[in-house]
């Protein structure tokens, strides 16, 4: 499988069943809640750019949220299909996101990367992410 039709592009709202999908056989899911389609739907109505698909030969490959609050920069469920990982399609969702937040003006941006998941460590190093040791994610569940 090559890159020659693979296409970075946002989500269109029709395709959010399927990338609720594609994140059940791509993405780390432990330790947090599970993605529902409301979550996802309300995520691409206040922010329609947000989320960011690889598609290759219309089938998801990949994904990632590049969330934009006005002021800081997120990075969230960057995922590639397992049949596909080591191609360099996390590397161009990463510049793809990096790409809208310099449009929007920011300066700086955090990637959500879970602290077992050693083989995204080397990939979030390899585009330019370190560790932040000062810092410590604080989480409270609202339902």
């Amino acid at each position: 499988m090559s890159d020659e039709h693979l296409t970075l592009r946002v989500a269109e709202a029709t395709e959010l069943v399927a990338v609720l999908e594609f994140w059940q056989q791509a993405a780390e899911n432990g330790n947090r809640p599970v993605d529902t389609g409301a979550a996802v739907e309300a995520l691409v109505r206040r922010d329609p750019e947000a989320l960011i698909l690889a598609v290759d030969d219309g089938e998801i490959v990949g994904t990632v949220i590049a969330g934009w609050d006005g002021w800081r920069c997120h990075l969230y469920r960057l995922a590639v299909a397992p049949h596909r990982r080591r191609a360099g399609i996390g590397g161009r969702l990463i510049a793809a996101a990096e790409e809208r937040f310099r449009r929007l003006g920011a300066t700086r941006v955090d990637a959500m990367v879970l602290d077992a998941n050693d083989g995204a460590h080397g990939a979030w190093a390899a585009h330019g992410y370190r560790r932040q040791d000062e810092w410590s994610r604080w989480v409270k569940p609202l339902k």
